[in-house]
């Protein structure tokens, strides 16, 4: 299947200052793609100029998005890669980290794509939605990152039925990537060490830019073999995922990895008979 050149190509990227963003951005750039990000803190002087925009705030986000269509001459592809994590047990009442979660990965994203339809619409254009394996396979003592990222989802599925006719729609799912996304998770004792094999952020910025380039949108587009093995084992065989994910926890209870951490207490509990 022919791919299409990003050369020229006008280009939106949200998240820009994070780990994906600052990769992404780059190749971008190197192929020849006009970039515009926008991210919390403004970089305007940077080879990928950033504009500033609380994502969360939805007066900000038209304005900045015109802003930086403006900036661009149109728009030819949207990435919504912007994300925050933090640990969230299911078990627990939600709070403002659960909030937070929900308000940038799927609220933030789902301003951002409405603000840029028109110019998206005009120039047939592509929104790729970064999501995260844990939206097909869910992770525990994450519950806020796994149901943002699997309404993502769901909100790029119902956005594909009403726009996919002129604008193409895919969601691009990465596993774990060494970044500052998880510090919160590791700080309160509940690591995915044993959990989520990590993979390098160059494959995740390689899996988007295929996505990007790919003659016809491509719908779901996991970022590793093994990931494409989990998603499939996620939808077509969900209790053997359940059954899976089970084994794994029930082995790091019994090792005591998760012993230190309070949010972990009910589970450790359980398991102990207590």
């Amino acid at each position: 299947m022919s791919g299409r050149s990003l050369a020229g190509r006008r280009v939106l990227v949200t998240g820009a200052s994070g780990t994906f963003g600052r990769h992404l951005g780059a190749a971008l750039n190197a192929a020849g793609a006009r970039v515009v990000g926008l991210d919390l803190h403004a970089r305007p002087d940077d080879d990928v100029p950033v504009l500033g925009c609380d994502l969360t705030d939805p007066d900000a986000v038209p304005a900045a998005v015109r802003a930086a269509v403006d900036r661009l001459g149109g728009l030819d592809l949207l990435i919504n890669n912007a994300g925050v994590g933090g640990p969230a047990p299911a078990e627990l009442p939600p709070d403002e980290v659960v909030r937070r979660q929900l308000e940038v990965n799927l609220l933030a994203a789902w301003r951002t794509t409405a603000a840029a339809l028109p110019p998206l619409l005009a120039a047939r254009g592509r929104v790729i939605f970064v999501a995260s394996r844990m939206a097909v396979l869910p992770l525990p003592l994450a519950a806020a990152y796994g149901v943002s990222k699997r309404a993502l989802v769901a909100y790029a599925d119902a956005l594909r039925h009403e726009v996919g006719t002129h604008v193409g729609v895919s969601v691009v799912y990465p596993s774990m990537v060494a970044s500052p996304i998880h510090d919160s998770t590791a700080e309160a004792g509940l690591s995915l060490r044993g959990v989520s094999r990590p993979e390098p952020v160059e494959g995740v910025v390689a899996a988007i830019l295929r996505t990007a380039t790919a003659r016809r949108a491509p719908r779901d587009v996991a970022t590793t073999a093994r990931g494409r093995l989990e998603m499939a084992v996620g939808r077509h065989a969900p209790a053997l995922a359940d059954r899976l994910v089970r084994r794994t926890l029930a082995a790091r209870l019994a090792a005591g990895d998760l012993d230190a951490a309070p949010l972990a207490a009910g589970m450790v509990d359980r398991h102990r008979g207590r």
